[in-house]
């Protein structure tokens, strides 16, 4: 009987791809033989290094002839798809030898979210099964470099930051983030930052203002280590990013700040996802006290504060 392939096109952004395992983890139980391709952003697609279920990872050179297309055209027609489950729908699926594609013209949606508009599409494979959570797929050698990172802080109290965003009308004050931590520190043992870096100015504002010990790593760790460390930390707190969403996609329970965005759409695919939105959606409008508060009496409240 003849090997099953299936062609899985996922997203460019990092919370993106991460909104798009879910529909990753339903094709592997729909058909758990089957080798999974997947095509991806080149930074993005570090994500699925180590899904269990993929075969190839396949990327667009956005630097070459058309943004790269002919040559990935190329490379995929080498090989028939029973099918391909398209994302992104840029034409690329009408291009390939396959026997059946899925792709967004023809989804129908299980609800608003993102998460849900993704799934639509494969709604004739998944039927009213419910939807996976996100995840993001780490092995033991990357959980262990991030256990050395965080050295004497591993295994105690912290809490995750994530003080950047890709505009400025999405950051939330680095300033709030230090009155933030002297609110809650008392309920942690250190504060660990990350982002890229262009969040490194956010970062040392808040490291050297804050009142207890930082680990800063904006613009010191790949995607992956990245992750690796998101899920050593009690909670993480950050602004609209792909952070959040890494972090949800290691079971850590997130709080997203939101000015421009909506929450009911792109907010962390989790049910330890929490969010708070600033009036008229200006992010200056979230009160630090409320912050706090949802960190204390909501996600520390009757869970254990340990880190992983």
């Amino acid at each position: 009987m003849p090997e099953e392939r299936i062609l899985f096109i996922s997203l460019s952004n990092i919370g993106d791809a991460v909104m798009t395992t879910p529909v990753l983890q339903a094709l592997h139980d729909r058909f758990p033989e089957a080798r999974i391709d997947i095509v991806g952003d080149v930074r993005s697609s570090e994500l699925f290094r180590y899904c269990p279920c993929r075969d190839r990872i396949l990327h667009k050179d956005k630097r070459g002839w058309l943004r790269g297309g002919p040559a990935l055209i190329r490379e995929l027609r080498r090989r028939r798809y029973q099918l391909v489950v398209d994302l992104r729908t840029d034409g690329l699926a009408w291009f390939l030898r396959a026997d059946k594609r899925l792709t967004k013209h023809r989804a129908r949606h299980y609800g608003v979210h993102a998460v849900e508009r993704y799934m639509g599409v494969i709604r004739s494979l998944h039927g009213d099964r419910p939807i996976p959570a996100c995840k993001v797929w780490l092995n033991d050698t990357v959980r262990k470099e991030a256990q050395e990172r965080l050295g004497e802080f591993s295994g105690r109290r912290l809490i995750g930051l994530g003080p950047g965003a890709n505009w400025h009308g999405k950051i939330w004050p680095p300033e709030n983030f230090v009155c933030l931590i002297e609110k809650v520190c008392s309920r942690f043992d250190g504060v660990v930052l990350l982002g890229n870096a262009e969040d490194s100015k956010r970062s040392e504002v808040i490291s050297e203002q804050a009142g207890i010990d930082c680990l800063d790593f904006c613009g010191r760790t790949s995607l992956l280590e990245a992750a690796a460390l998101l899920e050593k930390v009690s909670v993480f707190v950050g602004n609209d990013s792909g952070l959040g969403h890494m972090a949800s996609g290691v079971d850590t329970a997130t709080l997203t700040l939101f000015g421009p965005g909506r929450p009911d759409v792109y907010r962390p695919w989790s049910e330890r996802a929490y969010w708070l939105v600033g009036e008229g959606q200006d992010i200056h409008n979230i009160a630090i006290e409320d912050v706090a508060r949802v960190i204390t009496h909501d996600m520390l409240a009757g869970a254990e504060t340990g880190s992983r």
